[in-house]
Formats: structure tokens, C-alpha cells, sequence
């Protein structure tokens, strides 16, 4: 919760699954998955909902084909977007809860949420008096073998600030197990990691962003747009975009985003190449499943632009 005047008038993820009614409308503070994920939930059940967020766009880290995306996904759903703006407080007015903005506004809204991130739950731990070191962000600082700054202490999952996600946490206690138990040294790639975010349209990416790619030499950036044929026969005019990022003439693929039905249950297969170092030729030697979105995945022909010591070309 922030620490403003009247916080505890709004609610979290948390109380948001234990709510006695549904509220008539909706604030969610937040650009991340909770924010986006909730506002699709209330939305979709036909509470009027508004997010704000501090930021220019959603889904802060993503690629910026998926975050306008989404962001065109959930205005066309009826969801209102206030940007570069915070709640500065909350009262009470009569059955609603008036928030005011950091720019003057006042409004009324029938509930207000909060997702605007976790902090670890370490206080109270002794972790200073075992030498355990923070970093900055308050989460327990520790090695790629999930080791802290006292040896013989270890912590893995959303208490070292890597990546929250279940998932990724059980991969670290297992390695950790391997490592500590088991004499068989091993690191979790926290490059590799499939994520998800289960708003509509869905996402689901791997690896480097083109802005992360274009920094890392010279890269070919293939991308597909199109309704999907599911939507042809029906009045759904949402569209997909595929993305595929690779090293340049057909090297290593570098990553994938997706924006759409199955996003997440295609990018959970993708991961398996990416995890064996493929390459876009291996991708090419892969026929077509047609009809399919997935498709579009081995069928790019010619890159859609390039990156060339740093620059983009064509596009």
C-alpha cells in the first residue's frame, strides 16, 4: 500500500478475490501484470475500470509492439488508461471513495486497487545480524547459485528480487538442492524465462526485447500482424502480433513475443528451442501447421527490418 492519506480505503490482489459485491466502477493503480490481469477480470464481469499509472505505458519492460498492443486490446474492452498521473489520496463519500490525482482532479470511484508491486517480507529475519546483505530494493542479494554474502545462509523465490514468478522459484530451490546436497553445481538462467500475462489479448514473450536486442549487435526483427482466423466468421476485430528477434542472417534466436489467443501456451513450446541455442534456420527447417497462428512463427521469408551497428534499417 502507498503510504498516502486514506490507504486503507483501497484494496489489493488480495481482497480483490473476497469481495462481498461488485463494486459499479474500478481504480487500479499499477502498469504491471496484477493491474493489467485485474482490469481485464472487472471489465469483463461489467465494472466500469480505469487504470492509472505513473508511466507512458503499460507492462514497463516488455517489448513495445506488446505493450501497444495491449494497451489497444484493453481501450477497445472499454478500459480507460490515465497516464503519468498517481493517486495523491482517498476519503470517503458516501458509498464511494473519492481519490484525488497528483494534477488536482478529484472522482469518485465505487472501489480502489492497488498494484503497484511487493515488497520482501524480510524484517525481523536477523538477516543483519548474520551478515546477509540487501540490495537496495530491500530483497536479499545472493549469487547465480542463490548463495548470500554468509555462506552458509541461501535464499531463492521472490524474497531475492529476480523473478517473481512460482515457476522460476521451485527451478531455484532445485538447483540449489543439486548445488548444496548434491555436489552438481547449477545456475538458473534467468535469461530464459517464459512469462505470461494473462490479460485480453493475452502475451507471452521470451527472451530480449527488440530494444534490448538492437543493443546486442547486429539483429534481424521478423513481425507478423493479422486477425486471427478464429475471429474471421465473428465481429472480434482484435489482431495478433508475432515477433521473432534473431541474430543477423539466420543466426540465434535472440526472442519471442506474442500478442493473442494461446499467446501463453505458444510460448511455453517456444521455449524449448530457445533453450537448445536455435537458430532462425532450425525454425525454417520446421514445417507449417496450417491453419494456425503458430505458423507464422516458421514461415517469416525476410526479416520485417534490421538493426545494423545499432541503427534500424527499413521498417
Amino acid at each position: 500500500m502507498p503510504p498516502i492519506p486514506g490507504y486503507q480505503l483501497g484494496i489489493t490482489s488480495n481482497e480483490a478475490f473476497d469481495l462481498p459485491a461488485l463494486p459499479h466502477s474500478i481504480l487500479i493503480e499499477g502498469g504491471g501484470y496484477i493491474a493489467v490481469e485485474f482490469a481485464t477480470i472487472f471489465a469483463g464481469t461489467g465494472v466500469d475500470t480505469t487504470i492509472i499509472y505513473r508511466g507512458d505505458c503499460i507492462l514497463r519492460g516488455f517489448d513495445d509492439d506488446m505493450r501497444r498492443g495491449l494497451e489497444a486490446g484493453l481501450t477497445d474492452r472499454g478500459i480507460k488508461l490515465i497516464y503519468q498521473t498517481t493517486i495523491k489520496s482517498l476519503s470517503k463519500h458516501g458509498n464511494d471513495i473519492s481519490t484525488t490525482f497528483s494534477d488536482g482532479v478529484t472522482a469518485p470511484y465505487g472501489a480502489v486497487m492497488f498494484a503497484t508491486g511487493r515488497n520482501p517480507n524480510v524484517r525481523g529475519l536477523g538477516l543483519e545480524t548474520a551478515g546477509v546483505k540487501l540490495t537496495p530494493a530491500g530483497a536479499i542479494a545472493v549469487d547465480a547459485y542463490s548463495q548470500t554474502s554468509c555462506p552458509s545462509i541461501y535464499a531463492v523465490g521472490d524474497v531475492t528480487g529476480r523473478a517473481a514468478l512460482t515457476p522460476v522459484a521451485i527451478r531455484e530451490g532445485w538447483y540449489f538442492a543439486e548445488t548444496v546436497f548434491n555436489n552438481n553445481k547449477l545456475a538458473v538462467d534467468h535469461s530464459q524465462i517464459p512469462t505470461a500475462v494473462f490479460a485480453e489479448p493475452e502475451i507471452g514473450v521470451i527472451g530480449l526485447t527488440e530494444a534490448e536486442a538492437a543493443t546486442h549487435g547486429d539483429v534481424d526483427i521478423y513481425l507478423a500482424r493479422f486477425r486471427p482466423m478464429m475471429n474471421t466468421l465473428s465481429t472480434r476485430t482484435e489482431r495478433m502480433v508475432l515477433k521473432l528477434i534473431t541474430e543477423k542472417d539466420g543466426g540465434k534466436v535472440l526472442g519471442c513475443h506474442i500478442l493473442g489467443p494461446s499467446a501463453a501456451e505458444m510460448i511455453q513450446l517456444i521455449a524449448i528451442p530457445m533453450g537448445m541455442t536455435a537458430t532462425k534456420a532450425d525454425f525454417d527447417r520446421a514445417i507449417a501447421l496450417h491453419p494456425s497462428a503458430a505458423e507464422e512463427l516458421v514461415t517469416f521469408k525476410a526479416p520485417s527490418y534490421i538493426y545494423r551497428d545499432g541503427q534500424k534499417v527499413g521498417g
